[in-house]
């Protein structure tokens, strides 16, 4: 296209093919394979990075490694694992073939020709009770990470922990919200149930631990649970039920036992056991007994067996028929110091131990032993069916004589009431009559004694309603006095109000009679009329010549202005 806009072959030119343009976007890059050089040839074996915004054609020889890519934008939770294919200097550090090292983001990156991206990370967010294994491919050590977001190193990768078959489908029917298969990198998490304990071994340290439920119990990369594998159904088979968590009751469990007895009669026999665990969950030796035996529930049961077995033998039928409950009992429990029955039975090896049983049905095996067993049991009921005919016999007769001295004592109970109330009768009569007789007297003298209550009562009334009177008659005289004196002293205030106002009137008149005659003689005119006498005595001095003349003791003053005026004739 740089050459010409149309071209014709020639004759030893052939058409391969149209090459379309490449155009790469500001956010595109494109790894270019065998360029060709500036000198027209092409370097075989090298790359080169084209980033956009550019056009180019592929020349021959030319192609793209992955076609056009999109810068790497990377937030502010992802980072780059990046790898070197050959060494380059990155900035101030120089890389060697097959180093790797990260980028983390906020960032855009187009890597260079020497470096390829391995994988894009981003941080694992991780809740208080997740955790994820990291190995690290340096050491190959591998640990956990719990309750932390978390973003791998460039030596780190996730591990996954692989489990038992077994636990993995215990720890599917536990976990009925999971969806979909296990995430092996996750760390393993169980929920030990409300009293129960779970084992977990540690093979790297070649230690167990105990963990007490409720509690949520999350495995390291090298721990394992221990795997309880138990016996059941009935009578009791081995690896029937397998779990992880023990269960510590108080539960039972149940047990079908074949005994022979003396006679070598056989009976199956259904017993049914109540136990737990007796531990203490803060004594660590306590807590690794428990799982001492394997199969707890198989052991127990082939113990208590046996105990049973060997009771039972050396008791007849008919024996162990009447007293089946206190011979089982005594067989397990044994004996006190006071030959009574024990009531509880401990398996020192892991601390359980078995409070009770309940023997739920005794059955013959064989068919003659049945039939016998039905025979005494039909003979019995009819020993116990007649014995209580003569039984209920008996105590009808008893009832009935019963019933007859209850009835002549309640006639004899009659008679002494029917006399007691005659003997009432006759008094109350006597009382009604002397009643009667005083009655008249005893209504006089109360109606007296009412007369003159009620006369003390008028007077006493009469007397309070007159001192009330008088009371009301004072209260208003002295109520008319206060009114009238405090009528007298508005009087007089009044009064004194007006002449104080006449008197400041006639002040205020006076000063103003006097500003007047002032404003209208005019101040000089006072000056001069104050100055008049003094002037007239100066002017009479200096008529009589003389300059100064003063006579006197020295013990006083003479004022020469009334001296003057005596030398002055007033006519």
């Amino acid at each position: 296209m740089a050459d010409s806009a149309t071209h014709i072959p020639d004759v030893y030119e052939e058409v391969v093919g149209e090459v379309q343009i490449t155009t790469l976007s500001n956010r595109q890059y494109a790894v270019l394979l065998d360029p060709i050089g500036a000198d027209g040839k092409p370097q075989l074996g090298t790359k080169e990075l084209r980033k956009g915004p550019v056009s180019f054609f592929l020349r021959p020889g030319e192609r793209l490694e992955s076609g056009i890519q999109s810068i790497q934008v990377l937030g502010a939770e992802e980072a780059l694992l990046l790898r070197a294919r050959e060494g380059l200097k990155d900035g101030e550090v120089t890389r060697s073939p097959g180093d790797r090292w990260m980028i983390y983001g906020p960032a855009d990156y187009v890597p260079p020709v020497e470096v390829e991206i391995v994988e894009k990370r981003r941080a694992i967010p991780l809740d208080q009770n997740e955790g994820i294994y990291v190995r690290d491919i340096t050491t190959g050590r591998v640990r956990s990470v719990v309750g932390e977001s978390y973003m791998l190193k460039p030596n780190e990768e996730l591990w996954e922990k692989d489990l038992p078959e077994s636990v993995e489908e215990l720890l599917a029917v536990r976990e009925t919200s999971r969806k979909g298969p296990r995430d092996r990198t996750r760390v393993v998490s169980y929920r030990a149930p409300h009293n129960s304990a779970v084992q977990i071994y540690d093979y790297k340290e070649k230690k167990a631990r105990v963990v007490f439920g409720p509690e949520l119990v999350t495995l390291g990369p090298d721990e394992h649970f221990t795997v309880l594998s138990l016996s059941g159904d009935k009578p009791k088979r081995p690896h029937v039920i397998k779990d992880i968590a023990l269960q510590l009751g108080p539960d039972f469990m149940t047990d079908i036992v074949t005994v022979e007895t003396a006679d070598h009669a056989r009976l199956s026999l259904k017993l049914s056991y109540n136990w737990h665990f007796e531990i203490d969950p803060r004594n660590p030796s306590d807590a690794e007994n428990i799982f001492q035996v394997p199969d707890f529930v198989g052991d127990g049961c082939k113990a208590i067996a046996s105990r049973v077995r060997g009771a039972v033998a050396q008791a007849s039928f008919d024996d162990f028929h009447k007293r089946s409950a206190k011979i089982i009992r005594t067989a397990v429990f044994g004996v006190d110091e006071h030959d009574k029955v024990k009531n509880h039975f401990h398996f020192s090896a892991n601390n359980l131990v078995i409070t009770n049983i309940d023997i739920q049905s005794v059955e013959p095996v064989d068919q003659r032993t049945r039939d016998s067993l039905q025979k005494s049991v039909q003979l019995a009921i009819e020993i116990t069916t007649n014995s209580q005919e003569a039984s209920a016999r008996h105590e009808a007769a008893r009832l009935e004589q019963e019933a007859k001295g209850r009835l002549e004592r309640q006639k004899i109970n009659d008679e002494a009431e029917a006399e007691k109330s005659r003997k009432q009768l006759l008094q109350l009569q006597a009382q009604s009559a002397a009643v009667e007789s005083t009655g008249q007297a005893t209504a006089e003298a109360k109606a007296r004694a009412e007369a003159a209550h009620i006369e003390g009562l008028a007077a006493v009334e009469m007397s309070r309603l007159k001192a009330k009177s008088t009371k009301i008659k004072s209260e208003a005289e002295l109520e008319e006095q206060q009114a009238k004196q405090i009528a007298e002293i508005e009087h007089q205030k009044a009064l004194d109000e007006l002449e104080l106002r006449k008197a400041r009137t006639l002040a205020d008149i006076e000063a103003k009679k006097f500003e007047d005659t002032v404003s209208a003689i005019g101040a000089d005119t006072i000056a001069s009329i104050a100055r008049a006498g003094p002037e007239m005595q100066a002017k009479l001095l200096a008529g009589l010549g003389l300059q100064s003349l003063m006579i006197t003791d020295g013990s006083s003053p003479i004022n020469l202005f009334n001296t003057a005026q005596g030398l002055i004739s007033r006519e």
